[in-house]
This record gives C-alpha cells, sequence and structure tokens, in this order.
C-alpha cells in the first residue's frame, strides 16, 4: 500500500495544475485566477452515479455561475472518454483528464478505498471549492454522487429555498 495522499484543509494554496480537457485543450488552475471554481474530481465517465454528478452539476451550472462560482470535474479517463462523455450528457462545463491520477493525488482525492472487503487504490469521489485567492474554501471528500450538488449549495451558502 502506498501512503494515502494529504487531504487539504480550509486556507491551503491550491495546487496548481495543467491537463487536457475533453475537447483536447489545456486547461490550468491559473486560467481561473480571480475566480472561484469547484474543482470535483469522479470515478469514472459514463458510469451511473458520475453521470448522475456531472448531470446535476450542468443543470445547477446557471445559479452557480450566477454566484461567482466555475466548475471543473477531473477524472482519471483519457479525453477521447471525456470528450463522447461530454457530448452524451450535453455537459456545459470542462472536463478534464489526470490520467495519471498526479492532480487527484496533489488534491488528496487519490488513496485508499475499500469495496465489499477489498481494499485498493483509487479516485475517492472528492469537491474541492477554490477561492479567487487560490485559497481553498471548502474541502469534501468521499462525497456522494446524488445529492452532491445540492449539498454544496447549501454548504457554499446559495441554497435558496423554493
Amino acid at each position: 500500500m502506498t501512503t494515502p495522499s494529504q487531504r487539504l484543509a480550509v486556507g491551503d494554496t491550491a495546487p496548481a495544475f495543467t491537463l487536457t480537457a475533453a475537447d483536447g485543450s489545456t486547461v490550468s488552475l491559473s486560467d481561473y485566477a480571480g475566480s472561484k471554481v469547484v474543482v470535483y474530481f469522479y470515478p469514472a465517465a459514463m458510469t451511473p452515479g458520475c453521470t448522475k454528478q456531472a448531470c446535476d452539476f450542468r443543470d445547477s451550472l446557471s445559479s452557480l455561475a450566477s454566484a461567482g462560482y466555475q466548475v471543473l470535474g477531473i477524472s482519471p479517463d483519457a479525453p477521447a472518454k471525456l470528450a463522447k462523455f461530454t457530448d452524451k450528457e450535453s455537459l456545459t462545463f470542462q472536463v478534464l483528464s489526470d490520467e495519471d491520477h498526479a492532480v487527484a493525488a496533489a488534491y488528496g482525492a487519490w488513496g485508499e478505498k475499500k469495496n465489499y472487503g477489498r481494499v485498493y487504490e483509487g479516485l475517492i469521489r472528492s469537491t474541492i471549492v477554490v477561492g479567487e485567492d487560490g485559497k481553498i474554501q471548502l474541502a469534501q471528500y468521499n462525497v456522494r454522487a446524488t445529492g452532491h450538488v445540492a449539498k454544496l449549495h447549501r454548504d457554499l451558502g446559495l441554497d435558496t429555498a423554493s
């Protein structure tokens, strides 16, 4: 077993990264300097839970954007698979490829997982909110795919109960 990656805490500086997007372009966290960014890590495109979570972010994008938040999704999938995922689900935010898990590890989203008694290394579904100053505003690990975006809205004070 390798040592689990260090989890980030509120106030930490967000690790810099540059990754390949679904459309083949490169996207860096520095591209969003001065903006608030929701960086969420998910295990695999086109799986039921990850699709639900991505569609929740897509459907909540306007309310997040109106509060000044950009969204970036990061998974270990290759850009070609992410392109299919983006097209199939009409995703309107950037999904990025972290095939070597380096960014996930830097963000504390790569480590030991347990499933049905089996222990293995994998991506830990996580959401990190980076403030305009490049510091961590919120760090949530082992989040649920379903209902997480609504919880994130509440945690960010964006819940406008109807």
